[in-house]
């Protein structure tokens, strides 16, 4: 069966002062996902941006023809449940924490489910994978960090190849329908790799938003991954 590949641009790269105006352009440009980096400068040493700027540009995530695009939440924040439920309110589609930030990773899970939104589960680098056995049917989607979280623009991690491979195993074997996304340091040049160790959605902020044509650097990544 062929692979839906998906890609995401992180607003974390985007111009902050024509955001509405970026998600729009950078839809048109072919993407599948907006990727949210909710940074909380407790979990991780940054501060982004929260529910009411997800509220604000939910009216511009969508295609010319009208067709909504998901808005995809990564949040490094502790603790979790309160800002997931917040995101959800505000127009989430698939909301991911990292379950070392959670007290309890399997009702955090269920209280994104019991909003209507898709729960992922994301890994640092340097984070073993063990929690994603006891929850792996409960979840839509594993995120794997090839970078460390905090900031943007930073260089990909080789080891996460291993352990995108790894999480693929484990999909596979679970036979459920789980997104495996990456986010860190992909570019037009290392896509391809990512998505031959088992990633079928990829996350790129500055890759995309830091040049000047963000379809060409859309249609250069889907070329490589075609």
């Amino acid at each position: 069966m062929a692979m839906t590949y998906r890609i995401a641009p992180s607003i974390l790269s985007a111009d902050f002062a024509r955001l509405g105006d970026e998600v729009k352009n950078v839809i048109a440009a072919g993407s599948d996902w907006i990727h949210f980096d909710v940074m909380d400068n407790h979990y991780v040493p940054n501060l982004t941006f929260g529910p009411m700027i997800c509220s604000a540009l939910k009216p511009h995530a969508k295609t010319a023809a009208g067709v909504a695009v998901p808005i995809d939440v990564h949040l490094m924040v502790q603790p979790v449940d309160a800002l997931a439920a917040a995101f959800a309110e505000a127009g989430a589609d698939l909301i991911s924490f990292h379950p070392d930030a959670s007290g309890h990773v399997h009702r955090s899970i269920q209280a994104i489910k019991s909003k209507g939104c898709k729960a992922g589960l994301v890994f640092n680098p340097a984070e073993p994978l063990d929690v994603l056995d006891w929850v792996i049917d409960d979840i839509d989607l594993v995120l794997i960090m090839s970078v460390n979280p905090g900031f943007g623009g930073q260089s990909f991690i080789d080891s996460a190849l291993r352990k995108i491979e790894d999480v693929r195993r484990r999909i596979t074997a679970s036979g459920k329908d789980i997104r495996l996304e990456v986010d860190g340091g992909i570019k037009v040049d290392n896509i391809r790799r990512v998505a031959d160790a088992g990633a079928d959605t990829f996350v790129a902020g500055s890759a995309i938003f830091g040049k000047p044509d963000y379809k060409s650097v859309i249609d250069a990544m889907r070329a490589a991954l075609s």
